[in-house]
């Protein structure tokens, strides 16, 4: 886990713009890592969903917009819909036990005899509701888009379905920056154009995934894992120069710096082999 350097910049900026709300700053401290700590839970859930379902998860930055696990799962609907559902469900196993928090602290008189204490509670709930009801908009990348496009990849395929997400993302955002405009919040248009970079660059993963989709399938060679006759065309990355070419054509080798690859990446599963454990033996007469 990690906690981005800007984090303790917007830290202190947040504390001092709730500093009306307590009598004392502690407070305000503790309600600014309360919002972390449901962010980091949130981020827990998504990281511990992925392993199960045999994904890499193994990071987590904190930063100002809230929190982001670096999340892998193996790329089949299913497993990305566990993955990215798991987070909001936090938030909502979270709900009823900060709502009976807050329904016991009335009964045992905290308005009146623990004002600080009650309103911090408060807040809490009104963080962890907020979070959860954001994060659930079907906007992409928010969780809602993810779970979104999770669901239609099981009709409509991987590629189209990042493609309608992504045009459903726009439409979302367009509604969040004219509400930013309208209610003065920088950070609401903040937030809306960091989303609208995320939704061009899924409409543009959408593009590739098409391409590869739609590319001739290249003889002789099959993924050793899931089996995958890979895509003829330039869909590999040299590591070194960056640019792209046909590993397949080459041998895997980079026409444009020489730089040879020890593994192939497959497109469809993700897995890495050595180019040899690729080829498929020709079929045999008759067959």
């Amino acid at each position: 886990m990690f906690l981005h350097w800007s984090w303790f910049i917007i830290a202190v900026i947040g504390i001092n713009y709730r500093r009306e709300a307590y009598p004392s700053l502690v407070w305000n401290v503790l309600e600014y890592l309360s919002l972390f700590a449901i962010v980091l839970l949130h981020e827990f859930g998504h990281s511990l969903a992925c392993q199960q379902v045999g994904g890499k998860a193994d990071q987590i930055i904190l930063w100002p917009l809230g929190g982001v696990a670096y999340v892998a799962p193996p790329p089949r609907p299913g497993a990305t819909l566990w993955s990215i559902a798991a987070g909001p469900l936090v938030n909502v196993v979270l709900f009823p036990v900060l709502s009976a928090l807050v329904l016991l602290s009335q009964s045992l008189g905290w308005p009146a005899g623990m004002p600080n204490a009650y309103r911090l509670l408060q807040s809490v709930w009104f963080i962890n509701t907020g979070l959860l009801v954001f994060n659930v908009l079907p906007i992409y990348p928010l969780d809602g888009g993810q779970i979104l496009r999770s669901l239609l990849w099981f009709v409509i395929g991987p590629a189209r379905s990042l493609m309608a997400t992504a045009m459903v993302g726009f439409v979302g955002v367009a509604g969040l920056l004219g509400l930013a405009l309208l209610a003065g919040d920088l950070w609401l248009g903040i937030l809306g154009g960091f989303i609208l970079l995320h939704c061009w660059s899924g409409l543009m993963h959408a593009r590739s995934l098409s391409r590869i989709a739609n590319a001739p399938r290249r003889a002789g060679f099959a993924c050793p894992a899931c089996r995958t006759v890979p895509p003829t065309g330039d869909f590999w990355y040299c590591g070194k120069c960056r640019k792209p070419f046909d590993t397949f054509a080459t041998q895997a080798v980079c026409p444009h710096c020489g730089e040879q690859f020890g593994m192939t990446r497959c497109l469809e599963c993700g897995g890495l082999r050595p180019i040899g454990e690729w080829i498929t033996p020709p079929p045999m007469p008759g067959s």
